[in-house]
């Protein structure tokens, strides 16, 4: 491990010196991105990555309207659910050490499911993948004022009270969110220590994210951007303490910067953590013997893969109070598209925009 690290150390490095500042190159997409932003407003940090380096690189705006700090390609962003990812290839590195296995019934981490038939027939696979078709309960039995502060057990406690599933696991499709914070207690449950601990050590040090953080009750309040909402033409605050759930972080918590998620992927395809095997598997389409939806099975272990002109992209999204962000990685063209914001903005429509200017650039072509 220690002949894999340091070198890998040195092309992080270099990947993060070597950005480049829009150049005419890129004049449509700088005009596309001050467009959207405003530098006097919470607004975002777009990069752009090919091969291994940054090629393009923008921020516009404030992480924090109080102090006028400016956004920078450093500025770290809660990721909202870009974060399932972390905790995902957390559960594959434990699986490749045998101290767990994908196939795993949920009851063997949680003995105490109200049904026990419900606990065994869901394995940790069918929470990688949101097919557990277990509900998500929560708002029937937290309170407004509790899911403010709830975290990530208090979270998947309401699912283990179920007495009946959505659809059998494997069968369906259903986004959830608390099946992650259920990882997450699986991790703690393996490791003996706490989950977020475990990413640090197995992932963020490896991938050269030394400033990147996870979320731990409140922690952290200091060194991040803070996210807003537009009311009536004034921002208004919306992260910890205003934003329901934000507390319960195996859904939501990592915060990571756009140059650290630079290095997340580069690390990722250079399976400096995760071996190839294991990465294969993780971006291919998860298909199970009994799936009954009308919609073709999309998704992996947590992301989520797509098309774009016949090309596949693996993908991501993020959503948490005023926190929006989206994760593209061409893996084919070595491309990898980031953009973390402080406040909402049309990222599905952007990312298009900033996929048909890739196109226009014949940055995607197949040949």
């Amino acid at each position: 491990m220690r002949m894999l690290y340091w070198p890998m150390l040195i092309i992080f490095f270099v990947l993060g010196c070597t950005q480049k500042q829009p150049s005419d190159q890129f004049k449509e997409l700088d005009e596309l991105i001050s467009q959207e932003f405003k530098n006097n407003e919470p607004g975002g940090s777009v990069i752009i990555v090919k091969d291994e380096q940054i090629v393009f690189s923008k921020s516009v705006g404030v992480a924090d309207i109080r102090t006028g700090e400016p956004i920078t390609s450093k500025t770290l962003f809660n990721t909202g659910s870009i974060s399932k990812t972390f905790v995902s290839n957390t559960i594959l590195l434990l699986a490749d050490e045998r101290k767990l296995s994908l196939n795993d019934p949920l009851y063997k981490y949680f003995p105490s499911f109200k049904n026990k038939s419900i606990a065994q027939k869901v394995k940790i696979h069918h929470l990688l993948t949101h097919t557990s078709g277990l509900p998500d309960n929560r708002r029937e039995f937290l309170d407004s004022v509790a899911l403010l502060t709830a975290n990530d057990r208090q979270n998947f406690a309401p699912l283990m009270l179920c007495d009946s599933l959505l659809f059998e696991p494997g069968s369906h499709f259903e986004y959830s969110n608390p099946a992650f914070n259920g990882l997450a207690l699986i991790i703690e449950h393996v490791t003996g220590k706490k989950w977020q601990e475990v990413v640090v050590e197995k992932i963020f040090k490896p991938a050269s994210m030394p400033t990147s953080k996870i979320t731990d009750g409140p922690y952290p309040q200091a060194g991040v951007a803070h996210a807003y909402l537009q009311i009536n033409g004034n921002y208004i605050e919306k992260d910890y303490g205003e934003e329901p759930t934000f507390a319960a972080a195996g859904n939501g918590g990592v915060w990571s910067s756009t140059e650290e998620l630079a290095n997340y992927e580069l690390a990722i395809r250079k399976s400096v953590f995760l071996n190839r095997e294991a990465l294969k598997r993780s971006r291919t389409i998860s298909r199970f013997a009994n799936w009954k939806s009308e919609i073709p099975a999309f998704i992996g272990y947590s992301w989520f893969i797509e098309k774009y002109d016949s090309i596949q992209i693996v993908a991501h999204t993020g959503t948490q109070g005023g926190f929006y962000a989206d994760y593209v990685s061409i893996p084919k063209k070595k491309l990898l598209y980031v953009i973390l914001c402080n406040r909402p903005f049309p990222r599905e429509a952007f990312r298009e925009k900033v996929l048909g200017y890739l196109k226009s650039e014949n940055w995607l072509s197949s040949l």
